[in-house]
């Protein structure tokens, strides 16, 4: 899978990532340090990259759009730590197809996980 790692997380996790064969990067290091939202998702569905953050801002900005792309993984319940959000993301890539991820937000709760399809109406 492609991913995009947002600011709020650390970019440690695109290489974690990368190291269990996906194609991930991190915001800072393709020139995304100071982009909006708005720019993070255009990038990511110019590249079909699933967008992965702790920013609350992007499932409302994808639903005034009424976008079914690009997919979001959102870590939902602050401060995670470097290590949770590895464990938790590794049970979501176990758990979900590619398919399932693709076209969906994917919420990441420390006590469940949610996925809804886009667009949402």
């Amino acid at each position: 899978m492609k991913f995009l790692i947002d600011m709020p997380l650390s970019p440690v996790l695109s290489h974690w990532l990368t190291e269990r064969g996906h194609d991930a990067v991190h915001a800072s290091v393709i020139g995304l340090h100071a982009a909006s939202d708005v720019e993070i998702i255009d990038r990511a569905r110019q590249e079909a990259r699933t967008v992965v953050t702790a920013d609350l801002d992007y499932p409302r900005l994808l639903a005034t759009a009424g976008s079914d792309s690009p997919s979001l993984i959102l870590f939902r319940g602050g401060d995670w730590t470097e290590v949770a959000v590895r464990t938790r993301l590794a049970e979501v890539l176990s758990a979900l197809t590619e398919d399932e991820i693709q076209g969906s937000i994917i919420t990441i709760d420390r006590d469940r996980v949610r996925r809804r399809r886009l667009p949402i109406s």
